[in-house]
């Protein structure tokens, strides 16, 4: 039997699958022309157009490589069939507030799908995994690079 792998949310492996996509249906063959079209002008070894076409051609293989593999591994998990909610698991919407009041609200997503300025924090990041099983009024202490902080929950929800 396979393990579970790392969570990832379904948006975040759509989004997976739609840059899969788009390099194997549009961005590689429009390379795959432009070296055909290069290779057909002669001397390969000094033309500038087959030399940048085959290493771009390289880079976007390497890049549907790694979205494969990536895409086999990942496990998804969606938040809204989450049965307790009144804890913090995968998926949770966390407003939090720290000793000087200031509140914010993050996303506890795949580490894949992370964005912290749009408040998606990755599963495995300190703050997430601080604050996985909290409940509502618990306070966690963080250990981060500028030190250490203390956030309160205060409120849990699940899309």
């Amino acid at each position: 039997m396979k393990p579970a792998g790392p969570p990832i949310t379904p948006q975040g492996m759509a989004a997976l699958k739609a840059r899969y996509d788009q390099l194997l249906g549009t961005e590689r063959p429009a390379i795959v022309e432009i070296v055909s079209w290069a290779a057909g002008n002669g001397d390969r070894s000094e033309n500038g157009d087959y030399l940048y076409g085959r290493k771009k051609m390289r880079e976007i293989d390497r890049e549907l490589a790694h979205l494969i593999k990536r895409m086999k591994a990942l496990r998804v998990v969606d938040p809204a069939a989450q049965v307790d909610r009144s804890r913090v698991f995968f998926g949770a919407r966390v407003t939090i507030a720290d000793e000087d009041d200031n509140q914010q609200t993050v996303q506890l997503v795949g580490d894949d799908e992370q964005d912290a300025g749009a408040g998606r924090i990755g599963w495995n990041s300190p703050l997430a995994r601080a604050l996985r099983g909290a409940s509502v009024g618990d306070l966690r202490v963080v250990t981060l690079p500028s030190g250490t902080r203390e956030w309160e929950v205060l409120a849990i929800a699940y899309d």
